[in-house]
């Protein structure tokens, strides 16, 4: 008796994608995960020089589902994640420095750095890093991807995952597929972020607070990445502007960016940093649906009215992201579950004599 065992390509190397191919992979699928980026990772995302690390993606994520909340307790059990309880304000109009009182919600951050649990969801799964596949075509052998980098991958298989932003998966999709409503059914909102280092001893910011929503001029958030558990390097802090500040700025250059966001944050009594290094995120997180859906932050919102994954069995093509979940890290991780289950149900293992 023969095995079929399905061959899956799973496209995007962040949380869904891995959760995804890691799902696939514990039910006795082979898959290979192709990620453009050096590493795994996607928006949980960390950036690293000789002395100095700064999360410049994701900032933390909370829990709500059991089922990620058991997936967050196997993390901290391996070591690569963990509570961050910070001293959390809120920075007003008026420029007054409102203190968040304790709430009941619980963040966790990924340790020592924020890519830390994507990393151990691949440390046993084939990765591909540094290929960004720009196409996609079926034979009779089946899906035949190619990258940017390295050309026409040499091996065909029975399923593709699209493990990335709606847009880009859009791209891949247009030539194969008509146009399906859940293309056009979430704008993506992007996001400009400064990584901030101070090495000169003796300067630096001290607030009196380590993170701040800010609800005023360009920017949102800002945070000292050295509050977090299991961090080390020089002091840095990450600015993250307002989706309608990115927007609008959406082609300025970094300079120009820098510029505004440093001089957004001198007013919030910061000092100049020794170095500054600007991130654009295209596609940071899921805006409004452009059909009408329950509040998902509501008590009263029905589960299970937002599709967590898509899966189209007739060319077995599949999509899955936090964009089509909800925009969180945990929406992420279940949108790849999710995907993982209905292609387990429909491409269910084959024998042969």
């Amino acid at each position: 008796m023969i095995v079929t065992r399905p061959n899956i390509a799973v496209i995007g190397g962040g949380l869904a994608g891995l959760s995804c191919a890691r799902h696939l992979q514990d039910a006795g699928c082979r898959t290979t995960v192709f990620e453009k980026a050096r590493g795994p990772g996607g928006r949980m995302s960390t950036r690293r020089g000789d002395d100095w690390q700064c999360d410049h993606g994701a900032q933390y994520f909370t829990v709500r589902d059991n089922r990620f909340r058991d997936e967050v307790a196997r993390w901290e059990a391996a070591g690569v994640a963990g509570l961050w309880e910070p001293r959390l304000v809120e920075l007003t109009a008026a420029g007054a420095c409102v203190r968040k009182a304790p709430d009941s919600v619980a963040r966790f951050v990924g340790i020592p750095r924020m890519s830390a649990p994507a990393g151990w969801l691949a440390s046993n799964l084939r990765v591909h890093s540094g290929h960004t596949i720009v196409d996609m075509q079926h034979d009779r052998a089946g899906w035949r991807l190619q990258s940017k980098e390295h050309g026409v991958h040499e091996e065909r298989f029975d399923a593709v995952v699209l493990a990335v932003p709606g847009p880009q998966a859009t791209v891949l999709l247009a030539p194969l597929l008509p146009l399906t409503s859940w293309q056009t059914a979430v704008d993506m909102l992007p996001c400009w972020t400064l990584m901030l280092r101070y090495r000169t001893p003796g300067i630096r910011f001290a607030p009196g607070y380590d993170a701040a929503f800010v609800n005023h001029g360009p920017l949102a958030w800002i945070a000292r990445d050295g509050a977090k558990p299991g961090r080390q390097g020089s002091e840095a802090w990450v600015l993250q502007a307002s989706a309608e500040w990115s927007a609008a700025h959406l082609e300025d250059d970094d300079e120009t960016v820098c510029a505004a966001l440093l001089a957004a944050f001198a007013e919030l009594g910061a000092p100049p940093p020794d170095a500054v290094t600007a991130h654009r995120w295209r596609y940071a997180r899921a805006g409004a649906p452009h059909h009408e859906q329950p509040d998902q932050d509501s008590a009263d919102s029905e589960p299970g009215l937002q599709r967590e994954a898509v899966w189209l069995p007739a060319v077995r093509v599949g999509m899955c992201g936090d964009w089509l979940a909800g925009g969180r890290v945990e929406d992420a991780w279940l949108s790849g579950r999710a995907l993982a289950a209905q292609v387990l149900t429909s491409m269910a293992c084959t024998t042969s004599s």
